[in-house]
């Protein structure tokens, strides 16, 4: 159990490093053409998004490695699932469809919940 919760966590933490990073730093015109949405929010909500999603990758990766604070990693992937579902509501609202990605993240972060609950 515990290598199937680093696999699946530290891909899910990968993923939200990389992308929360890049809401992070990037302007609106960098970000557009891997996220239309961002012309429908104004840029301190992305940004504040991004911060979001990197907080929640160090939430799935260091209360367990490091044994303080264990109930953020659960806390964490609850985070990323509700992150998700909002998600995909917001591109279906846009009247984009493409939301394979979205509910493929949804389902991994919904998977890591009862993973990260080992550390408690």
């Amino acid at each position: 159990m515990n290598a199937v919760y680093w696999i699946v966590a530290g891909l899910l933490a990968a993923f939200y490093l990389y992308g929360g990073g890049l809401k992070v730093v990037r302007s609106r015109e960098r970000l557009r053409p891997m996220m239309a949405w961002v012309d429908s929010m104004p840029m301190p909500a992305v940004r504040a998004l991004g911060a979001v999603e990197v907080l929640g990758a160090a939430g799935l990766v260091l209360p367990p490695l490091t044994g303080v604070a264990p109930w953020l990693a659960p806390a964490a992937a609850v985070g990323f699932v509700v992150l998700q579902t909002g998600a995909t509501g917001v591109h279906l609202r846009l009247g984009d469809r493409r939301i394979a990605l979205n509910l493929a993240l949804l389902a991994t972060a919904a998977v890591t919940v009862p993973l990260a609950t080992a550390w408690l």
